[in-house]
């Protein structure tokens, strides 16, 4: 199972690495995920990723406290708003338009409703 989870930890870094210049594309999600691959099949590779200066913060936010940060929300908020723009200028059919609508909605809502940092201890 070892090669499985390493293959896709890289095919996850190549597709936040796309994600880095494409817009749409989800950069931290992958790299989240990427961690996660790693941790079962690649102890260096996993290190790396939790170490890397840009991609690091966010996969330790995440695993320590299941938090996005303010400005990964905002973006993924746009970027959702952009894909279902998108289908309404192309005219996608109307059910395509409410599957996919519902579907954004219930995303950005978990999105938004996740913590922004560490939790506060009382």
């Amino acid at each position: 199972m070892r090669p499985l989870w390493f293959g896709l930890g890289l095919a996850s870094v190549g597709i936040g690495l796309a994600g880095v210049v494409l817009p749409l594309v989800p950069t931290t999600p992958m790299m989240i995920l990427a961690a996660a691959c790693f941790a079962k099949s690649s102890p260096r590779m996993h290190d790396w990723l939790w170490e890397h200066p840009l991609f690091g913060p966010a996969i330790r936010d995440w695993r320590q406290h299941g938090a996005i940060p303010p400005k990964a929300k905002a973006a993924s908020i746009l970027a959702m708003a952009a894909a279902f723009g998108l289908s309404l200028y192309l005219g996608l059919k109307p059910w395509v338009l409410a599957a996919q609508g519902s579907v954004l909605l219930i995303m950005g809502c978990w999105i938004v409703t996740r913590p922004s940092g560490p939790r506060e201890e009382n």
